[in-house]
Parts: structure tokens; sequence; C-alpha cells
């Protein structure tokens, strides 16, 4: 099996709603065009897609079990309970717990938090970590971003005593957790109009309505009320690392929280971004940058580490703190690369089925597998399983592709699995060694059910077809408006045909590096990861393209950042 070839497919989009937008706005009928391929057919929406105000995020109210949640939390603040915090080893985990923490805290209860050990406790609500609580002195324990399938966990609960609130993002399973409150915008019932919050995302609208209900009982008469605004920055941290659509809710979150992590005076912030080199924050900055170092340290050390980093904490400096998470990252990408290399091996000598992959080694390393199937999705375009063996346990990491839906597949193909839980793109699991054919064959069969040999070609969307000359500096600065950028809202991305290639070079040993010219306008380009295709910059290309702005000693200019190409009429 080879890396896939790629189809470009311009978005649907209505010509008579981009006039009309256009007018009514008024803005450019490029950008109209834009918003309009993103389903904001009207001024009104459109208006508050631009806007993203903080004082148009709904009710917590709305989330399922938040008032019962908020209830307990409320008396377990004034009777000054310990309140144990559960979270996950992912950055939406380790930054959804700092959140708690710090803000639990702020409001005047006392906390201890807990992130298990992925390669001790696994994924998911620890028993140990429960019964560790109930020792500590807590009768609360509060998840984020895990336990909606902690069936057997929430029972150990009960049964030492402890209240358990559970706050989570993923798919519920058919049998739910019996618990004080379930707080999953995803539960049936469900009247918060934005389900897809990270997990990070439900816990901050948790806080607000605690919040709430304190002020209204007077709590706050007596001491300062915490800015909950001011928090925003962990909550983007973990939205965009934990690759949840950045529309509606998400976006507003997302959008104050960008501009908290760029002037940031978290001193935890301030260091991880001093070894991680970033200057100025974007997503791609903390897709790209940020989270992989918060990451490193769940996936071959201990998760808390991050959340000591971001409160503040531990017992030496901030910076040799994120130094040696910048370290863990390192370690990790060598890992990752060498997994990867021997999963294309696996691949290329037939361990593949034809509409899906399930790959399993002994010597894989479980905190990395999660990241490596991903980068197979790109080259293979198909829904990967990827399985580290250990002592005849396989922990398993799945990601998914457009149109197969990832925990949907797993319930058909669970007879040989132990667990699993995720959501349409990713998933986890765990299964007996020997169950490992039983499962590549089902999850094959299901694949094949589900999925045609056009879904298997990856599709690249873009926003039409455009000049060179439309795509002046003003305009490409009223496209980067519409940032942030991300899965639910995607940068703008465009096709301009016929262009003659000007001094093609490879830069950095991976990327190329060369100009475009039609009509008499040229821009740079840069195209990232696309080295080894420098022969075929060649002739009349076609090129499929985002415009961003590329700042260099005080002036900006436009550049492209190629997504593909291909030779003209191909």
């Amino acid at each position: 099996m080879t890396a896939v070839s790629k189809r470009w497919q311009e978005r649907f989009f209505d010509r008579g709603r981009i006039t009309q937008l256009s007018q009514a706005l008024p803005c450019l009928p490029l950008i109209a065009s834009v918003l309009v391929r993103r389903g904001l057919t009207d001024a009104a929406a459109a208006q508050d897609f631009l806007s993203a105000r903080l004082n148009s995020l709904p009710d917590p109210a709305l989330l399922p079990d938040l008032i019962p949640a908020v209830q307990r939390l409320d008396a377990a603040v004034r009777k000054g309970e310990k309140i144990g915090v559960h979270g996950d080893y992912d950055v939406d985990g380790i930054s959804g717990t700092a959140l708690l923490v710090e803000s639990l805290r702020l409001f005047g209860a006392e906390v201890e938090y807990h992130i298990p050990l992925r390669m001790q406790d696994g994924y998911g609500l620890s028993g140990d970590a429960l019964r560790r609580a109930a020792a500590s002195g807590c009768r609360l324990v509060l998840t984020v971003d895990c336990g909606v399938s902690a069936l057997a966990e929430a029972q150990m609960a009960k049964e030492l005593g402890l209240d358990l609130i559970i706050t989570d993002h993923h798919q519920p399973p058919a049998t739910l957790p019996e618990c004080l409150a379930l707080v999953n915008p995803h539960l049936a019932g469900n009247q918060f109009p934005w389900p897809d919050l990270a997990g990070v995302g439900v816990a901050f609208f948790l806080l607000l309505g605690l919040r709430r209900q304190l002020r209204e009982s007077g709590w706050f008469a007596q001491r300062p009320e915490p800015d909950l605004r001011q928090s925003l920055d962990l909550v983007a941290l973990g939205t965009i690392a934990d690759m949840v659509p950045l529309g509606g809710i998400n976006r507003v979150l997302v959008r104050y929280g960008l501009q908290l992590l760029d002037q940031s005076q978290r001193p935890g912030i301030v260091a991880l971004k001093k070894v991680a080199a970033v200057s100025k924050v974007s997503c791609g900055t903390v897709g790209f940058r940020l989270a992989p170092r918060l990451n490193a340290a769940g996936r071959l050390e201990d998760a808390a580490l991050g959340v000591q980093l971001l409160l503040g904490e531990g017992d030496g400096s901030l910076h040799e703190l994120a130094s040696h998470l910048d370290c863990c990252n390192r370690e990790r990408q060598q890992i990752e690369e060498q997994t990867l290399n021997q999963a294309i091996a696996a691949v290329e000598s037939g361990q593949g089925g034809d509409f899906s992959l399930v790959l399993a080694s002994e010597g894989w390393h479980a905190g990395v597998i999660g990241i490596v199937a991903s980068r197979l999705v790109e080259r293979y375009h198909r829904p990967t399983v990827m399985i580290a063996l250990e002592d005849g346990v396989g922990k398993g990491s799945a990601r998914s592709i457009r149109g197969f839906h990832l925990f949907e597949a797993l319930q058909q193909a669970a007879a040989n699995l132990k667990s699993f839980g995720g959501h349409a793109a990713a998933a986890g699991l765990s299964l007996p060694a020997e169950n490992l054919d039983g499962f590549r064959r089902d999850f094959e069969q299901v694949a094949a059910a589900s999925l045609s040999p056009e879904d298997l070609l990856p599709l690249l969307e873009h926003d039409g077809e455009v000049t060179l000359d439309e795509l002046s500096l003003p305009v490409v600065r009223q496209l980067a408006e519409l940032a942030p950028f991300g899965i639910g809202n995607p940068q703008p991305a465009f096709v301009a045909r016929r262009l003659e290639i000007l001094r093609p070079q490879i830069v950095g040993q991976k990327h190329l590096r060369f100009s475009v010219r039609a009509a008499g306008t040229t821009h740079a380009c840069i195209a990232f990861g696309m080295a080894e295709r420098i022969a075929q910059l060649s002739g009349s290309v076609d090129l499929l393209f985002r415009p961003d702005i590329n700042s260099f000693r005080g002036q900006d200019s436009v550049q492209l950042q190629v997504v593909d190409f291909r030779a003209t009429g191909d």
C-alpha cells in the first residue's frame, strides 16, 4: 500500500447568498464567499460569528445535571470539605484540572488533584485514585474529561462513601455510571446549544454555574469574586489541543483565550512559550508547539507535571519544569519517528486491510501510538488503530477519517475488546492479545460496510478559485480576522491555476520555498514537509493554498501556505 493521492473539491456555496451577504454586512465578495461556505448565510449569523462576544454565552444550567452538581459543590465550599479533582492525562484533561483546581481554590475551597499515569493506571477514572482520595479525607470527587464510561469506578466511589460528580464530553455508552451528577452535553435530553465542548469547556461552564450559585447566596460578600474570564487561556489551550470544532461557543472561548495566551502573565505559560520559542500565539502554535510539550509528560512520565506548570507549582523553577517538558517532547519525537517507520514498514509489507489499518507490536510505546495513528491516517487515509502489546494485553489508540464515526464503529466491533471509549474522530481501547486477529477482522468488516473506495481518497476542500492579484495584503488581513481556525472553521483555502514557478529550493531539509507568478503578480510560497516533491515544481502548476501574512524585520507580506500542487491539466 502506498500513500494515496488527494482529491480537490470546492466547498458548497450559494452564489446568490454571497451577493446578499456582501451587501448586508458589508464586506468584500471574497470574504462573504468564505462565510457562506461555512454556513453563515445571513447577516445576523455572520455578525455574531465575527464579533464572538462573551456575553452571548448560554446559560450553564442548560447542561445536564449541572444544577445538582453546583449545589453539591456549593455545599462543599461552604463547609470547607476537601474536594478531589480527577483529570485525564492529555492537554484537555491537564488544562481542565488546572482550571478547576485554580478556580475552586479562588472560590475558597480546599482542593487536591490527581492525574493518572498513562503507563500504570491507563485511561479514565482510576480506582486507586478514588481510594487515595477517600483516605485523604475527600468526600467529593469531581472529574474532568473522563468518567462517562466508568461504571465500576462509580460503584467503588459509592462504596467508599464518596459523592462523585462526572464532567465529560466523550460519547456516553448505553449504560451510564451511577453518580451524584453526570454533566455531559452529549447525554440524551441535553438542552445546551453547543454539544461539541472540550472537557475543559464543560468544566468552565460548571464553574460559571457554581460562581452564580455562590454569588446569589452571598458567598462573595466578604471575599473577592473571581473573574473567570482570566481563566480562558486554560480553556483555549485544552479546546484547541483536543481538536473539537471551533465554531459556535468554542469559537468565543478560544478567541478570547488566545488573546490571554498571547499576552499571558501566567508564569507557567510564559515559561512554556519561552522553551517552545513562541512569540505570537495562534491555534497553530498551540496545536504544534505548546500542547505537544504539555502532552509529552503524560505520554512518557507524569502528566501532573503539566498541571504543576500551569498552576505555577513545584519545588524548582518553572523554567526548569518547562525545560524538562521540552526534553520529554524531544524524546517523544524520537520514539514517535521510530514507531512510525516501523508501522509504515508493516503496512508496506501487507499488514493492513483494504479499508482499515489495525497494527500491533510488543515494542511500541503506548504514549505515542495515538500520534502515529494520526500520521498514518494522513499518509494512507484509512481508519487506523495502533496497539501496543505488553504482557498479553493490548492498549490501543485509534484515529478516523471523514465519514467514519470511530466510537460507533468500535461499538459494532466490540466483541473482542475489553474496553473502549472516545468520539467520532479519536478513541482508545484495550483487548487481550489473543483477540487481536478477531478484532482486526471485525473492524475491517465494519469499515468495509461503511466506506466506499472514493471515501478512501483524502479530500482537500477549498473556497474556490482566485487570481494572485486578488490576494493583496489588505484582503489577506481581512481573511485573517476570521480566525481562530481549526475543525469547524478551517483556514480559508483557494486554488490558483496556471502559475509559473520561480526559484524552488529546499529549506530545513523537509520543506520547500518558492515563488509563483501570474499576470504580473508574484507571491512567495512555503510548502511544509514537501521537500521530496521539488522535481514536480516545473512548468505550469495549479496550486491549492492558504493565504497568510509573513512578518519579517517589521515588514508584512503575503505568503501562500501550500496544501497541494499539481501540473496544470492533471
